[in-house]
């Protein structure tokens, strides 16, 4: 293995980097082009159903739901990290344990502070 197998390989990912650029500029650039261009006040509505929309299509949601979505991707990252430590357990021995629990009881920490902040409460 040469210096030219490894110049190889970084002709693939050129030709990848290339492609992934290229493809999508020219799918769109062709889509701009082809497209019809004849927009009327019909056509540019909100909805093509036929009736006229009411009200506004922006709708102001309570902070609470985005909280508690991150509180579930939180934890919801927690047990990526806790399935392949658990799969690894024999191997990592004490030390491995150790610093998993350290992770839990932050996480926990974490949760209790929500908690004593009444962050998981509905009004």
């Amino acid at each position: 293995m040469g210096l030219q197998a490894y110049y190889d390989n970084y002709i693939l990912v050129l030709i990848f980097m290339l492609l992934g650029v290229a493809l999508p500029v020219v799918s769109l650039t062709f889509g701009r082009l082809l497209r019809p261009k004849n927009p009327y006040a019909e056509k540019i509505t909100t909805y093509e159903s036929g009736i006229q929309p009411e009200g506004d299509a922006q709708v102001r949601y309570h902070v609470a739901y985005y909280i508690v979505a991150l509180e579930f991707i939180i934890f919801d990252v927690e047990t990526v990290f806790l399935i392949p430590w658990a799969v690894a357990l024999e191997h990592l021995g004490w030390v491995g344990l150790n610093m998993m629990l350290v992770f839990i009881v932050i996480l926990a920490l974490g949760i209790a502070y929500s908690w004593k902040k009444k962050v998981l409460e509905w009004s």
